[in-house]
């Protein structure tokens, strides 16, 4: 706990961040102001509440926080696609963002179990 730029899912959910912010300067997405915030927010949200999920003293309160950035991961991924269906995405960035949800939603969820196992110890 506590050292949360060392782990690989926080890694991912900043690196997809910048993705985001990158992809959604430009072009209708750029003009869109409540989608592209929302999908900037959500995308700041993953990597954001990993961390400080990380640096709380427990792992029953990490494992809350963790939790809340699995959710952001479907909020993204949903945000991507509706993106994707009104055309500011093409499909090759939506598959890109599809990917890296899942894979950071995958990752979560494995951090979650390891952080659970350490939850009982602290009872």
């Amino acid at each position: 706990m506590g050292n949360f730029r060392q782990l690989k899912v926080w890694q991912r959910s900043k690196d997809l961040a910048v993705y985001v912010y990158s992809i959604t300067e430009n072009g209708d997405f750029s003009k869109d102001f409540g989608l592209r915030d929302q999908i900037r927010r959500a995308t700041v949200s993953i990597a954001s509440n990993i961390a400080e999920g990380d640096e709380l003293n427990t792992n029953k309160q990490a494992i809350h926080f963790f939790y809340i950035a699995k959710g952001s991961t479907a909020e993204v991924l949903t945000q991507a696609i509706i993106s994707h269906e009104i055309g500011y995405l093409d499909p090759q960035t939506t598959a890109h963002i599809q990917e890296e949800c899942d894979a950071i939603s995958r990752m979560l969820t494995r951090l979650i179990q390891a952080r659970k196992k350490g939850v009982s110890r602290e009872a």
